[in-house]
């Protein structure tokens, strides 16, 4: 990997994962996955489904892009599901409701952890 990256290369990444992340987990995201996956039991299933939708809305479009890195869909794939199953513990096991005065941090730090993950990943992709 280089140590110099193309900064349109970042920028290109960047916009496509942050385009992806907008429609997968707002566009595309229902109550019943968004509730769902916060839960203290039965999450498994709404957090699974709503994982795999930001596989499969980026997946065709880092293989439209550059098929040569289909394999990062995979990785945003594992990472997102592991930074929301961590929001759903943290909110199912303390609590953390809308009228919570911890839950917009919650959300905050959740969002910023997928935006960093885009960025890594962008990163990744620029230098490649």
């Amino acid at each position: 990997m280089s140590s110099a990256i193309p900064v349109e290369a970042l920028i290109g990444w960047m916009l496509l994962l942050t385009f992806k992340h907008i429609i997968a987990d707002f566009v595309l995201q229902t109550a019943w996955m968004a509730h769902g996956k916060d839960q203290k039991h039965g999450w498994a299933l709404p957090l699974l489904v709503h994982c795999l939708v930001h596989l499969a809305v980026a997946l065709p479009l880092i293989l439209i892009v550059a098929p040569k890195f289909w394999f990062v869909a995979f990785i945003d794939f594992v990472i997102h599901i592991t930074i929301d199953r961590a929001k759903g513990f943290v909110s199912a096991n303390f609590g953390v409701d809308l009228a919570h005065p911890w839950f917009w941090t919650l959300i905050g730090v959740d969002q910023a952890l997928h935006h960093l993950t885009g960025f890594g990943l962008s990163i990744f992709m620029a230098a490649n």
